[in-house]
C-alpha cells in the first residue's frame, strides 16, 4: 500500500475512534501492516501536522494514539459551544438523550449498542448543555461511567421527576429508539433548546 493512501486511512481510523484512540497493533491489524510500518506513519502524520501548522496532532497516551485539537485553540472551541447558533440538539443528541431518559443509568457502550453508532459528539453535547452527567460507575472491567439526567432536564421538560416522562411499552418487546425520539420531540415542539434554557 502507498505511503499517502495508508496515511489518510490511519488518520480515518484515528478520527473515527475518537476519544478511546487506537493502538498501533491494533491499526497494523485492520490495515493489514506491520506495527512498525504503522508507527512510522503515525511519527510522518505527526510531522505533517507540526510543518503545516495544522489544527489537529496525534498523541499518545497509555499505548493508544488519539487525534485530537490543539489545546492552544481551547479558547475558541469555548466560544463555539457557548454560541447561540450552536445551541440545537442534533438528532443524534436527541436519540442518545431518550435513551438515557429512558434506560438510564447506563454506559456509552450500552447507549452505543442501542443506536448502534459512536456517541461521543452526542454526550459531551448533553453535558455541556447540562442535560445529563455523570451518575456512578459500573461493577464491570474498566468501571465505566454512567449517565443519568439532570434537574435542569427536568426542568426544561416541565417534569416533577422521571415518573412523569410520556409513557412507553417498546421496551418489553423491542426497543424502538424511533419511539422514543418522537416522544421527546413532541415534548420540544413549538419551542428550540437553547444553551440559556438550561
Amino acid at each position: 500500500m502507498e505511503s499517502p493512501i495508508l496515511k489518510s486511512i490511519i488518520e480515518g481510523l484515528l478520527f473515527v475512534a475518537g476519544d478511546e484512540g487506537l493502538e498501533a497493533v491494533h491499526i497494523a491489524e485492520v490495515v493489514e501492516q506491520e506495527t512498525r510500518m504503522v508507527k512510522n506513519m503515525i511519527k510522518e502524520l505527526q510531522s505533517d501536522y507540526a510543518s503545516q501548522g495544522r489544527g489537529m496532532q496525534i498523541f499518545e497516551t497509555a499505548g493508544a494514539f488519539r487525534l485530537a485539537s490543539l489545546p492552544e485553540h481551547a479558547i475558541y472551541f469555548e466560544r463555539l459551544a457557548a454560541s447561540p447558533t450552536r445551541s440545537g440538539l442534533s438528532q443524534a443528541a436527541l436519540e442518545t438523550l431518550a435513551i438515557i431518559v429512558y434506560k438510564q443509568p447506563l454506559t456509552r457502550i450500552d447507549i452505543e449498542e442501542i443506536r448502534g453508532v459512536k456517541t461521543d459528539r452526542a454526550l459531551q453535547s448533553l453535558i455541556t448543555k447540562g442535560l445529563i452527567r455523570e451518575v456512578g460507575r459500573a461493577e464491570q472491567v474498566g468501571r465505566p461511567i454512567l449517565y443519568g439526567t439532570t434537574k435542569p432536564f427536568l426542568d426544561y421538560f416541565g417534569l416533577n421527576s422521571l415518573k412523569d416522562l410520556p409513557a412507553t411499552t417498546s421496551f418489553e418487546i423491542e426497543y424502538n429508539l424511533e419511539e422514543e425520539t418522537r416522544l421527546l420531540f413532541e415534548k420540544l415542539e413549538g419551542r428550540q433548546l437553547t444553551i440559556d434554557d438550561v
